[in-house]
């Protein structure tokens, strides 16, 4: 079963917003066995609406599309759709009752223009929002299903939740959809798929393999089709177990989840604690335990210590240390962070200094040195890196460099 996206509004095309509701919508359809086409986003251009429900007729079972249901003359979605269907536009009685309802809950007066909220093309079903004016409507033309949404993502989201998505699975014979997602870090993505060429290719034709690289990361997600639920579980959980056995060390975990929430996790089922001494990457890596809820039973905190007199002061690197070896050195992450597990009293402890750039680097020490240090109080793993010249992304880097040596030394001290 095929669906289609389209977003309507000039909004989106000159990047004013971010269409987050497409993303939304293919998680949610995907979880229900509707497979997502294309997604596209168009002007607010009757032609361009026109031409591109046509063509989506083409190619999906179900069109969705968000936008242009306003009560302003920019949006004209509904006047396009009703063209599109040769129809005209009559009120709607359900419509008009919940538009009438809204303005009194909030004693507003009720406009002419709100009042046509209530007018939608004649051959729809309309789909009724309560959390807003403007209705959604549910065509079935000629074997397709077309539903329309208003383009404001919590208006949209509450309707595909409650109304829409059940009718879609009470309307439609879906397959079932089975995803399963394994975690990698510290290994590229042609080096795994090296190593894991047999398996991919002994995948039979309605179990996929995706690769999806970020930054030292690399995800691969395991996709398969088909009618009978249990027994798909039952192949993508052997080829997954045959996937992970053959990655080794760069596996992290079989769930769709941040790193460092992985690695939070991880800490917390074993009782441990940790805290952070970073200089270069300014508090990033503990923005990105911080953000996850929970955060507080493993992450203790830390120093974000940019100058000599700072990683002196907190962490205890020796004067010396720094004038003969300098911030970004060997010896300098050592100390901080063997200084962070001593004055954090955390079990594990993380440090990272470095040339985040664009300048500050020297012919010894270019723009993107990193050294990285993670101990614990009988181990500790210390390593430079050698980025690029792009400050944002060294930051970036560091830090899930950083989550990688904190991986790998977790699964040293827990053998």
């Amino acid at each position: 079963m095929l669906a289609e996206i389209i977003t309507i509004g000039d909004e989106i095309l000159i990047g004013q917003i971010v269409d987050t509701n497409s993303a939304w919508m293919a998680t949610e359809l995907n979880k229900i066995g509707v497979r997502v086409k294309q997604i596209s986003s168009i002007s607010d251009d009757k032609d361009h609406i026109l031409k591109a429900l046509a063509e989506a007729a083409n190619r999906a079972n179900v069109i969705f599309i968000t936008g242009g249901l306003g009560p302003t003359k920019d949006d004209i979605t509904k006047k396009t759709l009703a063209e599109y269907f040769g129809v005209e536009l009559v009120e709607n009685r359900e419509a008009l009752a919940n538009v009438e309802r809204i303005f009194a809950k909030y004693n507003r007066p009720l406009l002419e223009v709100n009042k046509q909220q209530a007018l939608v093309p004649a051959n729809c079903e309309v789909v009724l929002n309560e959390n807003g004016t403007a209705p959604g409507m549910w065509f079935n033309h000629n074997g397709v299903i077309y539903v329309s949404m208003p383009g404001v993502p919590f208006e949209m989201m509450y309707m595909m939740e409650d109304q829409v998505l059940p009718k879609i699975k009470a309307t439609l014979k879906l397959p079932s959809i089975i995803h399963k997602t394994l975690l990698t870090v510290g290994e590229g993505e042609s080096f795994l798929a090296e190593r894991i060429a047999d398996i991919e290719n002994d995948l039979p034709p309605h179990i996929k393999l995706a690769y999806l690289p970020k930054l030292g990361q690399v995800r691969l997600r395991l996709s398969a089709f088909g009618n009978d639920e249990a027994a798909l579980q039952k192949e993508v959980d052997a080829f997954a177990t045959k996937l992970i056995e053959r990655i080794g060390s760069p596996f992290v975990i079989d769930q769709d989840i941040p790193l460092e929430k992985a690695i939070l996790d991880r800490m917390e089922a074993h009782g441990l604690t940790l805290s952070v001494a970073e200089s270069c990457t300014g508090g990033y890596l503990s923005h990105l335990f911080t953000q996850h809820p929970g955060s507080s039973h493993v992450f203790l905190g830390g120093a974000v210590s940019y100058s000599y007199e700072l990683k002196e002061s907190i962490l205890g690197v020796k004067n010396e240390t720094l004038w003969q070896h300098g911030a970004v050195s060997e010896e300098t992450v050592k100390e901080m962070v063997e200084g962070a597990l001593l004055n954090f009293k955390s079990d594990l402890a993380v440090a990272i200094t470095g040339v985040a750039g664009p300048g500050g680097g020297t012919e010894d020490k270019p723009v993107g040195t990193v050294w990285i240090a993670v101990a614990a109080k009988e181990k500790s793993l210390i390593k430079k890196h050698t980025f690029g010249s792009k400050r944002r992304q060294n930051i970036e880097r560091s830090a899930v460099m950083a989550l990688s040596m904190l991986n790998t030394l977790l699964t040293q001290i827990k053998k």
